[in-house]
């Protein structure tokens, strides 16, 4: 018998060789091959295709470790080096494999993925097929299973309901870079061949693509909810540990798909993750402006983010006027081209405010009643003061004949917490401060009189609180914003000016589930032409809808963004903690500026820290504890709860990452300044 085929006990050959058993996918076949330690990675490869001899493109193929669930590209790297002995099993599979996304507007997309690019640089792929700019604000998640459901029945409701599939796009071929400059910081508008038309970029983006069909692109075009049923049967947090649940699907950005064990065809939610939307322009972002309304229209309709009633009939107004203009834009889009690239320009110079000349406004000495609030709520517990606000600093005063003496309380709202409570049919307009101090927080209320002056304290009090004041350039704009998203949410009286009721308005998809129940418990009939109807609902959205009937497309998109982005609770990704010291869990809220600690059950603020006074943030991967040091107060010190402690220290880095963000920089992305902020260990 000759030397070279004779087997020792360890697997090896007497000539030192030994057999690497790998699979090919594609053919469902077992493969063996006679190799030593010595050979490198793609000569392994060259071998196996060889011994195969199929005719086939096997230049997508690479192997995969699946039990150190690794990908072997290193071509040049031998099998020692890679620690590769006889008792591995290696699979020779395609690295671009299906997936199907559930894009922010709840419809699914078939996307070819490369599952061996890192997350982050696979999403910064899919972003690019899709025409949306800043693909760092974006990443996957996996689906939120609802608890009181069974498997098998979720799934056939997201079958029957949701599915929308879209035809298959790959990341980085065919046509749809026919346009690269439409992906650069020079974008300018192109026009369409045909009639000469101004043509928007998303438009020129896809014309040769698949996903056009020749229509504008689907992605940029907001569709109605069909049917209340869709609402009923999606997934709804009923409190803040379900919200902190669904946060602990977020895939890690540094590693594959199949190093998270995620498999060909499986649903993969696409999101805005990081709530700090850089350089948001109408104009060149009309998918991005979309899919963020999307985002936002499903978060609220979900309850993922609670608002007041006014508020809610004003976010069905807006739905209700972008549905009717959608569907307007569709049919006329060639008609009215030029229309809508004027609509856009209105909207910009309507949405910035340029700040020139005018006189620097440093004081405001507006009369508002100052409430220190004691634990239990109480009358006693109020002090009524003469209040002026300067740069950063709150000063009161007992009277405003003492205003220019010493005050009997000074503030300073450098890294405070600021919440609006308002009521427009009420007439209420407070301002909620929770100040920090060595123990803790201070809760302070603020009373204005009347929206303007609110308008006025509320943008001071936002700037302040990030240690700017009202001498900064976006302290008017601010100001703005406010009164329109106040204006937004006024009732108008006059019955003669509100569009008469139609069963178009399908008032059933406009709510949240909460506000629907109770209109329906105090619900009003009618009757009219068309049958009955619960009048109710309709009429506060028709009312609300006066504010807002004048708006183009693409200004009530960006309007509904912006009064989102009021809102409280915007932008706080919460986590379950249990902080050094402390004795029960709590949660950890991470917003784009600061770290929240929170109360578990009321979601009340406890404790804040801004980003801004932070020095440095560590990992101990051992105990899963996260360490974050500040220049001027102790460290922070938590565990985290349910969740992997890596998820929590990349939307930290990945916000700081957000930060260093310029508009005079090129489009280019510094992945390997992402690695480092958020991975840990690169």
């Amino acid at each position: 018998m000759a030397l070279d085929g004779i087997r020792m006990p360890d697997g090896c050959y007497a000539d030192g060789t030994w057999e690497l058993k790998m699979h090919v996918t594609d053919l469902h076949r077992d493969v063996s091959l006679r190799v030593t330690g010595e050979i490198h990675i793609g000569g392994i490869m060259l071998k196996l295709v060889e011994k195969l001899d199929v005719k086939k493109d096997w230049s997508d193929h690479a192997l995969w470790w699946e039990k150190k669930k690794t990908w072997l590209l290193k071509t040049h790297w031998t099998l020692d080096k890679y620690g590769i002995q006889a008792d591995a099993r290696l699979l020779f599979t395609p690295q671009h494999k299906l997936l199907r996304l559930q894009l922010p507007n709840m419809k699914h997309m078939k996307v070819k993925v490369n599952f061996s690019d890192r997350v982050f640089k696979a999403v910064s792929d899919i972003c690019k097929t899709f025409n949306i700019r800043h693909p760092e604000e974006l990443s996957l998640l996996r689906k939120p299973r609802d608890p009181k459901k069974k498997k098998k029945k979720l799934e056939e409701a997201e079958e029957d309901d949701l599915e929308l599939e879209g035809p298959l796009l790959t990341p980085g071929s065919g046509s749809i870079y026919s346009s690269p400059g439409l992906y650069s910081k020079t974008m300018t508008p192109t026009y369409d061949s045909r009639d000469g038309s101004p043509l928007s970029p998303t438009t020129a983006w896809f014309g040769d693509s698949p996903l056009s069909e020749g229509n504008p692109s689907i992605l940029a075009v907001s569709q109605p909810i069909s049917s209340p049923d869709i609402l009923v049967k999606l997934y709804k947090p009923q409190s803040l540990l379900d919200k902190a649940k669904i946060n602990q699907g977020w895939l890690d950005s540094s590693r594959s798909l199949m190093e998270q064990d995620v498999k060909e065809n499986e649903v993969l939610l696409l999101r805005f993750k990081y709530h700090s939307f850089f350089d948001l322009n109408p104009k060149y972002d009309a998918i991005r402006v979309n899919q963020l309304y999307e985002q936002s229209k499903w978060a609220i309709l979900l309850e993922e983010i609670e608002c007041t009633e006014e508020e809610m009939m004003m976010f069905a107004a807006l739905q209700y006027h972008i549905n009717k203009l959608s569907i307007m834009s569709s049919d006329n889009h060639l008609n009215n081209s030029e229309k809508e690239v004027d609509e856009v320009d209105a909207a910009l110079s309507d949405l910035e405010i340029t700040l020139e000349g005018g006189k620097t406004l440093t004081c405001l000495p507006l009369s508002v009643i100052y409430f220190s609030r004691p634990k239990k709520l109480t009358l006693k517990g109020y002090k009524q003061y003469w209040c002026t606000f300067k740069d950063i600093t709150i000063s009161c005063y007992k009277s405003k004949e003492e205003a220019h003496g010493t005050p009997a309380l000074q503030m300073n709202l450098r890294g405070c917490e600021v919440t609006p409570d308002v009521n427009i049919s009420g007439q209420k307009f407070n301002i909620k401060l929770l100040i920090p101090v060595a123990d803790g927080m201070n809760e302070i209320w603020l009373r204005c009189d009347m929206e303007k002056q609110y308008a006025h304290w509320m943008a001071a009090c936002r700037l302040a609180s990030k240690g700017k004041t009202m001498a900064d350039s976006s302290y008017n704009l601010e100001v703005q914003n406010i009164l329109s998203f106040l204006k937004m949410q006024h009732m108008n009286p006059d019955p003669q000016f509100i569009e008469p009721i139609t069963t178009d308005i399908n008032p059933e998809c406009l709510v949240s589930p909460r506000y629907l129940k109770k209109y329906k418990n105090k619900q009003v009939r009618c009757r009219d032409s068309m049958g009955t109807h619960t009048c109710m609902l309709t009429s506060r959205i028709l009312e609300a809808h006066q504010n807002v009937a004048q708006m183009s497309l693409i200004e009530a998109k960006m309007r509904f963004i912006q009064a989102w982005q009021s809102l409280p609770e915007f932008g706080i990704t919460h986590f379950l903690a249990k902080f050094q010291g402390g004795k029960r869990e709590e949660l950890i809220g991470i917003t784009y500026n600061r770290l929240i600690r929170m109360d578990a059950g009321t979601g009340d603020a406890i404790k804040t820290w801004r980003f801004s006074n932070m020095k440095q943030w560590n990992v101990n991967w051992e105990i899963k504890m996260v360490t974050v040091e500040f220049a001027d107060e102790p460290s922070l010190s938590f565990i985290c709860a349910e969740v992997d402690c890596k998820v929590v220290h990349e939307f930290i880095g990945g916000y700081i990452f957000l930060s260093t963000r310029a508009k005079d920089q090129n489009e280019s992305l510094d992945e390997e300044m992402f690695y480092k902020l958020t991975s840990g260990w690169v």
